[in-house]
This record gives structure tokens, sequence and C-alpha cells, in this order.
């Protein structure tokens, strides 16, 4: 345990970049692997979650080397032709690593046994085991709270695969990444449709590594479809700065009186970005400078001021582009004037931890007015006070998500908020201390 106490804080000012996003960086290391020829990656996320995908890619035959700070290399072996892995994958707190990987070995013949830590092998694992067994693979899972499958899990690979046209039951950029990635090495056209559009850095990418992935948006949602037996070509990569890292900043600067902070190189991919819009819906002064476009992801630095926010109603169809970052959206609702309304979160249940529950305790425990309903939580916001405090350590799940947006609740309280561990921060942002820091000097 490595338990800490985050304090109120002058004004919060200065630059800072934030580390390059989670998304991008496992997808960056798997279609390399799975591309002929060297990729080479700059502004990697060099995160635990991150690395447990490099080392999962390294035991399939893949050479996937640090060669400077966030600067990669890779050397595929092609579509097809990953090798065996001698021991168990060890997939530590990191569920994408865990789906997306389950669905590259699905049209794969080889056997693959995935571990993980406690927070991982509690997440339910059957909405990608159902896709992925109707195109041939087969699975041994543990069984988990309410009969769900969970990790450790082991499966075998089909070769060929069946192509599938799947509808996803619920709005997930895992679920269809993992279809799409099973999708390369299975002959014909495998097709995903999805109700709303999810993030999209998959579909981005496979592209930019040569894949013939096609889009069409129709009155049934969004139809993404992939031709298999692909043949990809190794890229040069630079990643974008994290927006769901950069949230937590963002709610920060906004939060503490006197701030003014400009946060660099920030990806702004539409279906990412929904918290910047959700914040400005607010009130929330964040103004993009220098906007432009990195592998073929859109890119701005955002200067974002101190500003008093007002509570909305956030709609639910935004949920996908952000849902990452309400547990911080949750931090900025609880010092807005008014109430905040969310609504069709139930994926937050199936995070790291039940993030509803979760943030709803710790906001509580803090000082905030919280009622947390069957798919969102309805909060009543301070009107810019800042909020009490807590007396002792707030419970934060093995979470990394509710350790940083319960870190920034710290600075906008009156007697601060103590974490009872910020160990898990490293597994998506090993340096938020150290920035969040830089800038309360």
């Amino acid at each position: 345990m490595r338990p800490r106490r985050f304090r109120p804080t002058g004004a919060l000012k200065g630059t800072i970049r934030v580390p390059g996003d989670k998304s991008i960086s496992h997808r960056s290391i798997m279609l390399g692997a799975l591309a002929v020829g060297e990729t080479r990656v700059t502004g990697l996320l060099e995160g635990e979650d991150v690395l447990a995908t490099a080392a999962a890619m390294r035991a399939m035959g893949a050479q996937v080397e640090r060669t400077g700070e966030g600067a990669w290399s890779v050397h595929g072996v092609g579509v097809g032709s990953l090798l065996q892995p001698q021991a168990p994958l060890d997939m530590g707190n990191s569920g994408t690593s865990t789906r997306l990987l389950m669905g590259i070995v699905a049209s794969h013949p080889i056997t693959a046994t995935f571990i993980g830590d406690a927070s991982l092998s509690a997440r339910p694992m059957g909405r990608v085991i159902d896709p992925l067994s109707q195109m041939g693979a087969s699975f041994e899972a543990s069984e988990g709270a309410n009969g769900s499958q969970t990790l450790p899990l082991t499966m075998r690979g089909a070769l060929p695969a069946v192509p599938i046209e799947y509808r996803l039951p619920v709005a997930s950029a895992q679920v269809k990444s993992a279809v799409l990635l099973a999708g390369l090495n299975t002959p014909g056209i495998t097709t995903v449709i999805e109700p709303v559009p999810t993030r999209d850095h998959s579909e981005r990418m496979l592209r930019g590594f040569g894949a013939d992935l096609w889009v069409e948006d129709s009155r049934g949602g969004r139809v993404i479809r992939i031709r298999g037996e692909a043949d990809l070509k190794p890229q040069v990569i630079e990643v974008p700065g994290d927006p769901s890292s950069a949230a937590f900043f963002i709610v920060a600067a906004l939060l503490v009186p006197g701030s003014e902070v400009l946060i660099q190189n920030v990806g702004l991919n539409p279906t990412r970005a929904g918290i910047v819009t959700v914040l400005r819906q607010m009130g929330g002064s964040i103004e993009e400078l220098n906007p432009r476009e990195v592998g073929g992801e859109p890119v701005a630095d955002l200067l974002v001021r101190h500003s008093e926010l007002t509570g909305i109603t956030v709609d639910p169809a935004v949920a996908p582009s952000m849902i990452d970052e309400f547990p911080v959206l949750f931090v900025a609702a609880a010092l807005a004037q008014g109430t905040t309304v969310t609504t069709g979160l139930e994926e937050l249940r199936v995070k790291e931890s039940d993030r509803l529950s979760a943030m709803a305790a710790a906001l509580t425990a803090a000082g905030a007015r919280v009622t947390e309903t069957e798919d969102g939580l309805t909060i009543t916001g301070t009107g810019g006070e800042r909020l009490a405090g807590t007396s002792g350590p707030i419970a934060t799940h093995l979470d990394h998500r509710i350790a940083m947006a319960m870190a920034i609740a710290g600075l906008a309280s009156a007697g601060g908020v103590e974490l009872d561990d910020t160990r898990p921060v490293a597994t998506s942002f090993p340096v938020f201390e150290a920035l969040l820091d830089g800038l309360a000097r």
C-alpha cells in the first residue's frame, strides 16, 4: 500500500505534456507485431498496461524493444505467424490488453492462457468470448460472480476461423476491436455493427497499417467490415497525448481558483473527446491552440482556465466518447452550481471497479451530495465552495481512475482527501503525481 493525502493547493500554473494515448499505444504494439518489418513508435505510454501488451507480443514471437524514452521498435512476424506462448500471458490490470489479444489469438492456431491481478480477474470476459466462439475459438474460463466468465482463462484459436456478422449488444470499443482483430486472419469478410459509435482508433490504425477495412453508416448503426488474410505494412507512429489522462488536469485547472494550465499535444479524436464537450457545456474555459493532425488523429494544445461550472444533464449518447472520464467529471459536478445528472452508465459497473458505487462512496466521504442510481449518479454541487475533505482514507479499489479523480478532489477540498493506495496509478499514468505537484508549486 502507498497511501497519500492530496491537500488543497493554490492556483495551478504551467505547461505540461501528458503521456501518450493508452488506446493508441496498445494498438501500435499489437499491429506492429502483426506487420512484416519494423514499426517505430514514439510517444508510447510506458505504463504497466501497455508494457503487459508488449510482453505478450514478445511471448508470441515479435521483437519488441525500447529504444529511448517513449520510443519503441517492433519487428513483426506477420498476420497468421504468431508463435505458441510458452507460459501464461500476465495481463496485470489491463482489460484492454486481455480483450484485444483474445481477438488476435482467436484466428491463430495457438493456445494461450491469460492471467491477471485480482481486479482484472474479477472482470467479465463473456461478451468477448461470445463473438470469438462464433468465429471458432474455444475457451475454458474461470467462474466469477453471478456466473460470469473470468480470468484465469485458456483459449484455443481456430484455423481457419469463420467470418461472422456481429451486432454489439452494448457499445464497447474493446469488443468491436477484438472481433476486427480476429478478422485479420479470417478468410472472407468479418462485420461488426455497433448501435452507437465508440472510439475508432482500431479502425483508423488498421487502415493505416494497410488492412482492407471500410465503414458505412446505416439506420441500424455503424457497420464496420474487414477483409481477412491481411498483409499489414510496418508504420512510423507518433502517439498523441491521452485525453483520458489530460482530463484530470483539465478538471483540476477548472476547479482551483486562479489556475491557468496549458496541456500540450492532446489527442482530440471525436470518439474520445466527449469530456471536453461536456465540461464546456458546464461553462469550462477550454481553448484549443495549434490544432493539427498527427498520424490520422486530430491533436491540439489545450489552454484551461479556472471557471465557474454549472450542473447539467449529461446526454447519455456522449457516454461512449468519455466512458473513462466520468470519475473525474463527477468531481467537477461536485463543485458546480446546481445539479448534474448522468444516466446510461451501466458500463462503469464492470470497469476496474464498480466506478459508480466507488465514486459515490468516495465523494460522499469527501463531503459531496451524491445519489446513486442503477445507471448513473446525480450530484448536487457546492457552487464552487471547497469540499470538506476526508477524515480517513478512501478506498480506491485498485482502480487508477478512482485514485486520480479523488486526488483532484483533494486539491479542491478544505481538509484534503486521503487515498488508501496510489500504486494503481502506475497502470496508466506513472508520472501523474509528479506533474500535479509541479503545477501546484
